[in-house]
């Protein structure tokens, strides 16, 4: 299940997440995985036919521009499959190896998304002072190095729940600057005017790879134990950082400017969002659907390991089918898009998709495992649906200038609960029980999208018919 991406994904991630073949042995799986892939990526190259330099050919610049679009998306796969496959390890590692409790596991997720609360803000203005395909590389390098420890310390018997809080913590920084980066790059690599046809093909990337990399794990975990799991993911966030560095568009670094000060950078951010009517808004309804919905994501393993009583394969295979939602959504948006609207499609993506997470505590280990992966399915691609539509809209509308800034105020916003969110599903593990907390979590996600309701979006059908940014109330 994948996490709104600023809502994605928190997958990781997170979630909703905001999220894969299962193992490779199994062929039908495996074809399912690659023919997502293949499709994204064939179909990628139409995205990236803007920006080159005007002293390229017009044949040279485009067969650059395909080559360039290509190495970003294979660093995406390996990053969001890596990102996957460690969102379901690292939990298993707590609780398979270390014997974490429910606010043991909530702790942990709290940890993974401390950063965003904590560096939201300045990270966006930090990055806007970068080059950003630099910046996205770094975040690859931190993520193998911490790859790297945890098998190490597990291997001299040094490993522990506060090392895995430290690794957690670190990790989500590392997450936090490259995600900024990335959303910052992408309107320079292929243009505004294709922003849709990108993120559709971006969306189904995270998508492919939350459909495979529960199944891996979970085949992994089982076969090489999650220590030999993570080390396999510090190798693909090395790839990412070779892909990256052989991406030869120019990125300009940016104009030097009068001395610039983090703080007034910051409140730049923070007032543009706040400022602009239907930016505040999508704010608003991401941060209570992440703080409900990644809640909810911290009690899966544990629900689906101890309270269903599934082993780690059979928690891998139901997660990987569970996120088949976000693979077809991702596919269908461009279509949906234009035949919905935007606007209406992005408050009716999860007003219908949310209430199907009531049928996640019904579970068990008999034919219910079934509600659990339609209620996820479901949820899934919703979700994906409201990513595509609310994140292009952000990049479209926002000055190219602001962009890493208004990027990390709405991280910021919207993932900041999600420390909190770990917290409030480990309390309530231990108070009331895993499978009550996931009812109470799976409750109060069915309401949070009403809050759209309110707003001029239900009355909007593209956001083109937005008349632009109005002071903050």
């Amino acid at each position: 299940m994948s996490v709104p991406t600023d809502a994605s994904a928190p997958q990781p991630a997170p979630g909703p997440a905001a999220t894969e073949p299962v193992p490779a042995t199994d062929p039908a799986t495996a074809t399912a995985t690659a023919t997502a892939t293949a499709t994204a990526t064939a179909t990628a190259t139409d995205a990236a036919s803007a920006g080159a330099p005007s002293g390229e050919g017009g044949d040279a610049r485009e067969r650059r521009q395909r080559r360039d679009f290509r190495l970003f998306m294979s660093s995406h796969i390996c990053n969001e499959l890596g990102s996957s496959i460690t969102y379901v390890a690292l939990p298993l590692m707590a609780v398979l190896t270390l014997r974490a409790s429910p606010l043991q596991t909530g702790l942990l997720a709290a940890a993974e998304h401390a950063a965003f609360l904590l560096l939201g803000l300045p990270a966006g203005a930090w990055v806007d002072r970068m080059r950003r395909r630099r910046v996205m590389m770094a975040a690859d390098l931190a993520r193998t190095v911490l790859l790297t420890a945890l098998p190490v310390a597990y291997l001299l018997d040094l490993h522990s729940m506060p090392l895995l809080y430290a690794v957690a913590l670190l990790l989500g920084c590392a997450r936090l600057f490259g995600d900024v980066a990335d959303q910052s790059y992408l309107p320079t690599l292929v243009g505004r005017d294709t922003l849709i046809a990108g993120n559709s093909k971006l969306e189904t990337v995270r998508s492919g790879a939350e459909f495979a990399g529960p199944g891996i794990a979970g085949f992994l975990v089982q076969l090489l134990g999650a220590a030999g799991t993570l080390a396999g993911q510090a190798v693909t966030s090395l790839a990412s950082v070779v892909l990256l560095g052989s991406i030869r568009a120019r990125e300009e670094k940016p104009a030097p400017a009068a001395p610039r000060h983090l703080l007034r950078d910051i409140r730049e951010g923070l007032g543009y969002v706040l400022g602009h009517r239907i930016l505040r808004l999508i704010a608003l309804n991401t941060a209570a659907v992440n703080l409900f919905l990644s809640a909810v994501m911290a009690l899966e393993v544990l629900f689906l390991t101890r309270t269903v009583g599934l082993p780690p394969a059979a928690v891998g295979w139901v997660l990987t089918t569970a996120t088949i939602g976000s693979v077809l959504a991702a596919t269908a948006a461009d279509r949906l898009t234009r035949a919905v609207g935007s606007a209406r499609l992005t408050w009716l993506s999860l007003l219908v998709a949310m209430p199907f997470g009531l049928l996640l505590p019904l579970a068990d280990d008999d034919w219910r495992i079934g509600l659990f992966v339609l209620g996820s399915l479901v949820q899934s691609a919703g979700v994906t649906v409201y990513n595509i539509c609310q994140v292009t809209y952000r990049q479209t509308v926002c000055p190219p200038h602001l962009l890493g800034r208004m990027t990390a105020t709405m991280r910021f916003l919207v993932w900041g609960v999600l420390p909190l969110s770990g917290l409030l599903a480990g309390l309530l593990g231990e108070l009331f029980g895993v499978r009550n907390a996931l009812w109470l979590c799976a409750a109060a996600l069915s309401a949070a999208p009403l809050v759209l309701l309110c707003s001029p979006l239900r009355r909007m059908r593209t956001f083109e018919e937005d008349t632009g940014p109005v002071p903050a109330q």
